[in-house]
């Protein structure tokens, strides 16, 4: 995805900081040092930043794991950041008109990936999609229910596939990129509580993968595999395997193809499948539950080998009942920063977003519900997170959990990555954080605080790059993330 540099809002500081000086490792603390704090000053929240959509790769360029096998870059070199939107439904629910408003909108918003199933979990094989069609004939992944023709204004020639040709292509020219489930888990596990009601076999997976593959192996495709299911028998992995194998043959060849795995909640691909040649990058599930560690786990699959990216691809939605139990609550834009930026900060080369009544397109609630969740407080501050990431080369950064003490643990932990000469660090609830410094290089280092709910970024001094010194923001509490951002200088 092409680089683009958008300045971080500076904003001035409504914060009270105090810096706590120690002195290097094994010395005497130093007495507390005290920052004068700025007057207070009335400020209008910024207005979100305008985002420029992705331009489509030119040419020849597809998506390929970097030679770190940290990150997704393109071919010629150019960096990807993986930005999801969940929209399950994509192909099943939405007409031309509203799958276009959809993708015309999360462009717009900045986001580089949706994520979709081609044979969608609800009752994707025996409701028609909105031009009112099937995927299948007699639910037989063998045989796709194409016809000759694609003319939308002739029903017998537009078919279910003419449909997913045409939410793609607008994807690809919107800058997009599909990350497509060719079936949710439902059609392949065999777990009745579930509801599964598996049409697959070995042979038939490959045959429907190969179908898949040949038809979008020049389209700007990320290739997941599973949809909600843990392969837990080899019954099932054959299947999946097979699909795999499908579809590298369909796109010509491995190298064309970069293919995931979907789990259900709290367990990543890697789990099951992180040594298998197909499988080019992992993904994971948090569920939709608070204190699943995401932090935690995400680092340990980025410290694995051999080394392949790694995808949050399903945290908790936003407006999603907490654990699946509503008087829980609902995730709210607390949780989509939180569990994002623990995250990224972990090693992810990206991150996927999802709302309720957004995914489904109206499964769930009617009057075009989903329209109105497009644009929430959370989707706003993910622009924030995106541009503060792009604001630095992805390249040559990543986690580092020896800058603050028990850092990456628990079920609100600081999280810090860090790059040749920066490192910013993650403070899910604010308050202070004590941080060792000299690892950014230079003599001196800048600090700011910035805000994850405006993305405005305030100044709090320069400091000798030495010792351990005690940052604290001006707010704590749940909802009061802060990010401290450090810069080297001379």
């Amino acid at each position: 995805m092409p680089h683009f540099p958008r300045a971080l809002s500076l904003a001035p500081a409504l914060l009270t900081m105090s810096l706590v000086l120690s002195a290097c490792s094994g010395g005497t603390p130093a007495a507390p040092v005290t920052e004068a704090s700025p007057a207070p000053v009335a400020e209008t929240p910024p207005a979100p930043p305008a985002i420029t959509p992705p331009t489509p790769a030119p040419g020849p360029a597809r998506l390929t794991v970097s030679a770190d096998g940290h990150r997704l870059e393109y071919t010629d070199g150019r960096p990807f950041l993986y930005w999801g939107d969940t929209a399950w439904e994509l192909f099943h629910r939405p007409n031309r008109e509203d799958a276009r408003t959809y993708l015309q909108t999360r462009a717009r918003q900045g986001f580089t990936v949706v994520q979709a199933a081609a044979l969608a979990e609800e009752s994707g094989l025996t409701v028609p999609n909105a031009q009112g069609d099937l995927p299948l004939v007699g639910k037989d992944p063998t045989r796709p229910a194409v016809t000759p023709g694609n003319d939308p204004g002739d029903p017998e020639q537009y078919d279910y596939w003419d449909h997913v040709d045409y939410i793609v292509d607008q994807a690809a020219s919107l800058g997009l990129t599909v990350a497509l489930l060719p079936s949710w888990g439902i059609w392949v596990n065999n777990e009745p509580r579930l509801g599964d009601e598996p049409i697959f076999t070995p042979d038939s997976a490959r045959s429907y993968g190969r179908f898949l593959g040949e038809r979008y192996r020049d389209k700007p495709i990320l290739w997941v595999l599973g949809g909600d299911r843990y392969p837990n028998t080899e019954e099932v992995r054959a299947i999946w395997r097979a699909m795999a194998q499908g579809i590298e043959q369909g796109v010509g060849g491995g190298d064309r193809a970069l293919i995931t795995y979907h789990t259900r909640g709290a367990k990543s691909s890697s789990q099951y499948f992180h040594d298998e040649p197909w499988l080019d990058f992992n993904m994971w599930h948090t569920g939709h539950c608070r204190g699943e560690q995401e932090a935690t786990k995400l680092l340990a699959d980025y410290k694995r080998t051999p080394a392949k990216p790694v995808i949050n691809a399903e945290p908790m939605y936003e407006g999603h009942p907490v654990c699946h139990h509503v008087p829980n609550g609902y995730g709210d834009e607390v949780d989509v920063r939180n569990i994002a930026y623990w995250s990224v900060f972990a090693g992810a080369a990206g991150h996927a977003y999802g709302h309720r009544k957004v995914y489904g397109f109206d499964v769930y609630d009617g009057d075009k519900a989903w329209q109105k969740a497009l644009d929430t407080a959370a989707v706003r501050q993910l622009g924030y997170f995106r541009t503060l990431l792009e604001s630095r080369p992805m390249k040559d950064r990543g986690p580092d959990d020896t800058l603050v003490a028990g850092s990456f643990v628990g079920d609100r932990p600081v999280v810090a990555m860090r790059g040749p000469d920066y490192a910013w660090l993650y403070l899910p609830d604010g308050g202070p954080v004590t941080v060792r410094l000299g690892r950014t290089g230079g003599a001196r280092v800048r600090a700011s605080w910035f805000d994850p709910r405006t993305g405005t970024r305030a100044e709090i001094g320069t400091f000798a790059n030495a010792g351990e010194r005690t940052f604290t923001a001006s707010s704590a509490g749940r909802g009061n993330d802060w990010v401290l951002l450090l810069e080297a200088t001379p």
